[in-house]
């Protein structure tokens, strides 16, 4: 009798275990191709030959991607950006979709980031709910969405819309989970959010739809990041402005812009172009993001970084002479990694604004310490 009771104890301790949830981490790290021993993903994982061999191409990926980029990143922006790496503020970086990989890279420390795009923001991914080849379609959906980033530094945004619609790892948290788990950054809990048009968090459903994820860095430091669906078009802001009401209350900190179709370039942008200019006090970007026309030289000075030349031939008509100019008075020297459209060696740009009053005065002579 005590021998069936105590396999009956047992068997109910592993149904529990078996039923046991898995952590967001747990399956941010499932989705990014990492280990989940100890998990309750870890019989899954084991399993399944798709997610094995998703986590080889993803681990062989990932090592490349180190070498070419995310390590020069690391060794570059302290070197050069010095202040743009600081920590004071939120980092707003608009029209990022789901690209929290070089926000992180270029703001390790930030406490918040803020992205956003027009891509849906899509269910919270549960990997145990999934059945039959719902796992090795996700994943390789997945895989299909990071192939341009991966390989270029950005991503296809209709290419990308394409591959998160089609399996149930949808939208863009599992693009984002896997971000963060190869950043080295650890999921502590995963929201879905609501704004309403004051930019106040709400319990309905509205059409500012968010995802809001509390993580620990590679530091040991709890960071938050945000990302909503909306629209950045001067009429999208009027008809929803939950989303820049939400911004305007995070206050004044950084803001990053990469690969961002010269948008802001445009009349009907300008809102979400000055919002940056008034609540940032620096700006790191590429060529598609702010015009340098429109850092008021009162109130900006514009470094540049690398090398400028001309636009891809998509958006040739976007060439700033301002930009060349810049470049021609103070040559800098090549970048050591691509950084937006102009991705090949060698080629790529960085323009990197700081406010005037962000700019560290120099003592007066005699002055106290």
């Amino acid at each position: 009798m005590k021998r069936l009771a105590l396999l009956s104890l047992c068997a109910a301790a592993a149904s529990v275990l078996a039923n046991d949830p898995a952590s967001p981490d747990a399956q941010a790290r499932f989705i990014a191709g990492m280990s989940v021993e100890g998990t309750p993903l870890q019989p899954i994982a084991a399993q399944s030959e798709s997610w094995q061999g998703h986590a080889k191409q993803f681990d062989q990926a990932w090592a490349e991607l180190k070498e070419r980029q995310l390590d020069k990143i690391a060794a570059w922006v302290p070197e050069n950006l010095g202040q743009g790496g600081a920590p004071d503020g939120p980092l707003y970086y608009m029209f990022s979709g789901p690209d929290f990989l070089y926000a992180n890279a270029f703001f390790p420390d930030a406490p918040v980031y803020i992205l956003c795009g027009t891509e849906p923001v899509g269910k919270i991914p549960d990997i145990a709910a999934l059945k039959g080849d719902a796992i090795s379609h996700g994943l390789g959906s997945v895989r299909n969405s990071l192939e341009a980033v991966l390989n270029f530094s950005f991503f296809i945004t209709k290419d990308m819309k394409k591959d998160l619609a089609v399996s149930q790892l949808d939208g863009t948290l599992p693009i984002l989970y896997v971000f963060l788990a190869r950043s080295g950054c650890r999921v502590e809990k995963v929201d879905l959010v609501f704004l309403d048009k004051e930019g106040k968090f709400t319990s309905e459903k509205t059409k500012n739809t968010g995802v809001h994820i509390t993580f620990t860095g590679r530091k040991g430091k709890r960071q938050q990041l945000y990302y909503f669906t909306t629209d950045l078009s001067n009429w999208g802001i009027k008809e929803n402005p939950g989303f820049m009401k939400f911004c305007e209350t995070q206050g004044t900190g950084h803001g990053f812009a990469k690969a961002a179709s010269y948008l802001m370039h445009l009349d009907h942008f300008t809102t979400v172009r000055d919002f940056l200019l008034s609540h940032t006090r620096t700006m790191v970007q590429d060529d598609s993001g702010i015009p340098m026309r429109d850092f008021p030289a009162d109130r900006w000075m514009v470094l540049g970084y690398g090398s400028y030349s001309s636009p891809i031939d998509l958006f040739k008509e976007k060439y700033q002479p301002e930009v060349a100019r810049l470049f021609k008075e103070v040559p800098a020297e090549p970048l050591p990694f691509s950084f937006g459209y102009t991705w090949h060696k060698n080629q790529s740009s960085i323009l990197y604004g700081i406010a005037l009053d962000y700019v560290p005065k120099a003592k007066p002579v005699g002055a106290g310490e």
